[in-house]
């Protein structure tokens, strides 16, 4: 029997997601200036008032003030209506220095053996569904938002939107597993102030569907644009008005949205969230590195479908375990108890070899939190950071390697170790 499946996403403008994007672009300050920070950093954003602590090992200074404000500025909380605003909230910090317990765990005499900065586990996760390897109906909720966000800053068409907003998309699977076609399609955009509210629901409906819809279809491969079939369920602004969002409407946290943020609810997930945290907390950098696996063994055809789990002891640099499952769809003979061997062969899962590995000692996290950790594409780029110095502003220009984990490296000595 065919079966449904539903993933949803949230756009850069959910107070939770403001929140991941406060705390990535302070942690991305730290280690852009001393790469050897030690960050843990979270933030909560109500009406008017961001709150921003956690534990910080560093031998650099930052504006965190100035961090803040282009950070909500860029967004696009820009106007007073929004009761959150990037020139008049309240900023409150209360950082102080990471506890000496937990950096004696993690600093050891050789930078290999750095341990764990702490316990936990930790999964990746891949299917062949889609060209990024990522869960298709998470995909497809992570570029409607990224398209309707795309729209608000063109300021061409759909001028009354604002930059909160939900994504969800419910697939329709074949007995094989295989997506047949897409069943329903929710949107949720904040918005003006419109005339009526049915004039509103009327307006919104038709421009998703006649401009937003078309924008994303074209981005897909014509397999996947026949998934928009003409009896799609839409339900748009389902709760009628949505005037007061983002953290007015509801208080953002840091680290709120880790389903969004992986696999839509595909494979399984440790517990652990990522944003404003370095790489010693392996909650995150064994996290990428579990992509980085199942994405490189999926590609190199050993199944059409992986879920890597990696455990930790805090303090500890190897992992306690690695496991496997391919949920039936391994090939070539292989077992998940194989492929489990291999990666353990093929991969070096120390702390430090996977910051290494991964490059994550720079500071590529902002563009992390919104839209996804997993799936996005590879790329190079120069970041500017600004500190306070005693001659004024110390500007620093950093080219950067984005989403290293998402890379097709490791393909040909996964084929060599299994004989592919």
């Amino acid at each position: 029997m065919p079966y449904l499946f539903t993933s949803e996403s949230v756009s850069e403008g959910h107070p939770d997601k403001v929140a991941d994007q406060i705390s990535d672009a302070i942690l991305d300050h730290f280690l852009a200036f001393d790469p050897d920070s030690k960050v843990a950093c979270e933030t909560l954003v109500t009406t008017g008032q961001v709150i921003v602590a956690g534990e910080v090992k560093t031998n650099t200074y930052i504006d965190i003030q100035t961090i803040v404000r282009d950070t909500i500025r860029r967004i696009g909380y820009t106007k007073s209506e929004y009761m959150f605003e990037a020139n008049s909230c309240g900023i409150l910090t209360a950082i102080h220095e990471q506890s000496p317990d937990i950096n004696q765990g993690v600093e050891r005499g050789t930078p290999e053996e750095q341990g764990a900065g702490d316990q936990g586990m930790m999964f990746g996760y891949a299917t062949n569904e889609t060209a990024n390897y990522m869960p298709l109906a998470l995909d497809l909720s992570h570029k409607l938002l990224i398209e309707l966000a795309a729209i608000r800053k063109e300021g061409r068409m759909m001028t009354y939107l604002r930059p909160d907003a939900k994504s969800q998309v419910t697939i329709q699977y074949s007995d094989d597993n295989r997506p047949e076609k897409i069943h329903t399609i929710v949107i949720s955009t904040q918005h003006d102030e419109f005339d009526t509210e049915a004039r509103m629901q009327e307006v919104i409906k038709k421009d998703i569907i006649d401009i937003l819809i078309p924008r994303v279809k074209a981005q897909l491969t014509p397999e996947l644009q026949k998934l928009f079939t003409d009896d799609i369920i839409y339900h748009i602004n389902p709760t009628g008005k949505f005037v007061i969002g983002g953290p007015h409407g509801d208080t953002g946290l840091t680290g709120r949205k880790i389903i969004v943020d992986t696999y839509g609810g595909k494979g399984a997930h440790g517990g652990g969230a990522f944003s404003g945290k370095d790489p010693s907390k392996v909650d995150r950098s064994a996290a990428y590195a579990c992509r980085h696996i199942a994405k490189n063994l999926v590609a190199a055809g050993v199944a059409d479908e992986i879920l890597v789990q990696v455990s930790y002891a805090i303090g500890i640099a190897r992992p306690v375990n690695i496991f496997v499952n391919t949920y039936g769809t391994a090939k070539h003979g292989l077992t998940d108890q194989k492929i489990a061997e291999g990666v353990e062969a093929i991969f070096d899962m120390r702390p430090y070899e996977i910051e290494k590995r991964l490059g994550l000692r720079s500071p590529i996290y902002s563009e992390t939190a919104a839209y996804g950790h997993m799936g996005r594409q590879p790329q190079t780029v120069i970041k500017t950071f600004r500190k306070p110095d005693h001659n004024g502003t110390l500007v620093l220009k950093k080219e950067v390697k984005l989403f290293t984990w998402e890379e097709l490296n490791y393909i040909d000595a996964i084929k060599k170790y299994f004989k592919i």
